[in-house]
């Protein structure tokens, strides 16, 4: 089949931005900052991950949907319909991610400044990340998986990587090696950026691709907010801790990095916990092959493993510290009913 046949179909783009600690959605609606969008979600969402999708007047052309997670996320999505070659198709995926990369920082900007106020540790924006979805109803003449692979290989391969030229055959075969059909006539191939799914059918896994990249983009920042706080624990074990620290009572409410560190590691484990677990894909055979496939693209695990790497070395730290304050401020109480009882011999000899 040539490839010069016109295909139809959509291109996804979502979009994710880390704006804070925590956005408090019932003061967000309270407020009448935004238009609240009454939306289901699909089944497999568990009700404590439930976000809150909101109307914006004045957005980028195609923006389909905006949502905001209670774990400070803004999340945008964006549907452009073409109806082009596969050849073509390469281009346009490239200029319109380009192009509504732009779209969506003004468009996240413009919501960020309206629920600021609303935002623990306000900042716009710490992380962001980006994935790309090409759907297309169906390929011409398409007999099966087998056939995509060999008609279609080349212009898939590249279109997922964003590269105008075809690529090496290893390249090729790497990324069309993952492609998946659960019936006859769909298809699934799932890439590190980008994603192409040819169905029909196609609204509920939306969804998860958009989950899956806010769960990619909240890993991404908690690996980032652990090595700073990494950094600055070596920093304070090189240097000594104030006199206060080691009074019992008062060096609590003074400094207590211990304390932080705790707290810090507390907040992160329940949130990647919770993102771990919003969804419920048991009995879901199509979806739980899809979010594997994501996971894996994204290399979810790993940044997970790197997480709890460094919330165990976090841990470590504090107990050390923990650990060298009890035992000096030991040797403070020792040293001092040694004092009061020189002191009341001393007395005693005087009287």
């Amino acid at each position: 089949m040539s490839s010069k046949n016109i295909m139809n179909g959509h291109i996804f783009l979502f979009y994710a931005f880390d704006v804070g600690e925590e956005i408090n959605l019932e003061q967000v609606v309270q407020h009448h900052h935004v238009t609240p969008r009454s939306r289901p979600l699909p089944p497999y969402f568990k009700n404590y991950h439930t976000p809150l999708s909101v109307d914006l007047v004045g957005t980028a052309p195609h923006c389909e949907e905006i949502k905001l997670h209670n774990f400070g996320v803004i999340s945008l999505r964006y549907r452009i319909p073409f109806s082009t070659t596969l050849d073509d198709l390469r281009t346009t995926v490239m200029a319109k991610d380009e192009e509504y990369m732009e779209h969506s920082l003004r468009d996240a900007g413009v919501l960020f400044s309206r629920i600021e106020s609303n935002i623990k540790q306000a900042r716009f924006f710490h992380v962001r990340n980006a994935y790309v979805l090409i759907q297309i109803a169906s390929l011409p003449h398409n007999n099966g998986i087998e056939d995509v692979k060999r008609e279609h290989g080349d212009n898939i391969a590249s279109l997922l990587r964003f590269e105008k030229e075809t690529l090496s055959e290893h390249q090729k075969n790497e990324i069309i090696a993952g492609a998946f059909s659960y019936y006859q006539k769909d298809l699934v191939i799932i890439d590190i950026d980008a994603a192409f799914i040819c169905d029909d059918e196609y609204e509920e896994v939306l969804d998860l691709f958009e989950f899956a990249n806010v769960q990619h983009l909240e890993l991404q920042y908690f690996d980032r907010v652990l090595d700073t706080q990494l950094s600055i624990a070596y920093d304070q074990e090189k240097k000594s801790p104030p006199f206060t620290a080691y009074l019992p009572f008062i060096g609590g409410m003074v400094s207590d990095p211990v304390g932080e560190l705790n707290k810090l590691k507390v907040d992160i484990s329940v949130i990647t916990d919770r993102l771990e677990t919003s969804i419920k894909l048991t009995g879901e055979a199509y979806f739980s092959i899809l979010y594997q496939l994501l996971s894996q693209k994204l290399d979810l695990e790993n940044w997970k493993a790197s997480i709890n790497r460094k919330l165990a070395i976090i841990e470590d730290i504090g107990s050390i510290y923990q650990h060298k304050l009890e035992v000096i401020r030991e040797d403070l109480l020792t040293c001092s009913i040694i004092v009061l009882i020189m002191l009341e011999i001393l007395m005693g000899l005087t009287r």
